[in-house]
This record gives structure tokens, C-alpha cells and sequence, in this order.
């Protein structure tokens, strides 16, 4: 299960620090990998955190179940509001404060934060390897 490229196209050039196609391979593998553990009954929240953290930083939509389409939303704060500099680096501060402004959330949903913090900081602030492991050919893009 792929990313369609126009909707890595649009991503605004400020919401990230790494090339589109690295953002886009971990994505795909994010979501990929998401679906895979659901197929065992797994429900895998790192990687549900990093699939979440990439579509609010593409500004990506989605069908609700009752068909509604709407913006993603952010990761911790929940915001509809479409990912930009200022609201990406105010989501950084908040999956930080997560532990001690919702601690039962962290607790109910192991390595939901750490998928979170591992794209925010990789993504956006450049830093640290990619929250999962690229396919060969996306690493050097």
C-alpha cells in the first residue's frame, strides 16, 4: 500500500526537513506495516503513531466511516487545523508534556508516543534516523 504521489506533492515545503521521497517511503511503510499487524490482531501503536504523524504533516484527508471527509488530525493536540511551522513545532512541545498531561493515554497505547516523537523529530526537525526502517532505494533520495 502505497502513498499516491500527488498527495506527497503537496505537502508544503516547510512542514518537512527530509526529501519527499524518504517521507513518503516511511509512510508507506508505516501504513504497510499498521495493516499487516491488524491482519494478526495486533494492533501495532508505534507504527499507528507515525502513519498518523505523516498524514497531519501532509495536510492529508480522510473518508470517516460515515463518509464524511475531513483534515487529519494532529497527533497529541488533535487540532483539525492543517500542519504548518508554527503548529508543527507546538505539537513537538505537547508529545512532549504527554507523559504528564495524559499518562493513561501513554499507558493504554504503547509506542503511540514514541512513533509520534520518532517522525516529529526526523520529519521536521531533521534529527535522528527515520522512525522506521526505508526501502533500499528510498534512502539515498
Amino acid at each position: 500500500m502505497g502513498v499516491p504521489v500527488e498527495q506527497v506533492e503537496r505537502i508544503p515545503a516547510g512542514n518537512l526537513q527530509v526529501p519527499r521521497a524518504a517521507f513518503a517511503a516511511v509512510w508507506a511503510a508505516a501504513q504497510s506495516r499498521t495493516r499487516e499487524q491488524g491482519e494478526r490482531g495486533i494492533q501495532d501503536w508505534y507504527a499507528a503513531g507515525v502513519v498518523t504523524t505523516c498524514r497531519w504533516l501532509a495536510g492529508a484527508s480522510h473518508r470517516t466511516s460515515w463518509g464524511l471527509v475531513q483534515p487529519s488530525a494532529a497527533p497529541v493536540t488533535r487540532s483539525r487545523a492543517t500542519a504548518y511551522e508554527e503548529l508543527i513545532e507546538a505539537e513537538c512541545l505537547a508529545v512532549e508534556l504527554l507523559p504528564l498531561r495524559q499518562p493513561d493515554l501513554v499507558a493504554d497505547r504503547p509506542g503511540w508516543r514514541e512513533g509520534i516523537r520518532a517522525t516529529l523529530w526526523w520529519a521536521w526537525r531533521g534529527e535522528g534516523p527515520p522512525p522506521l526502517d526505508l526501502p533500499r532505494q528510498a534512502d539515498t533520495s
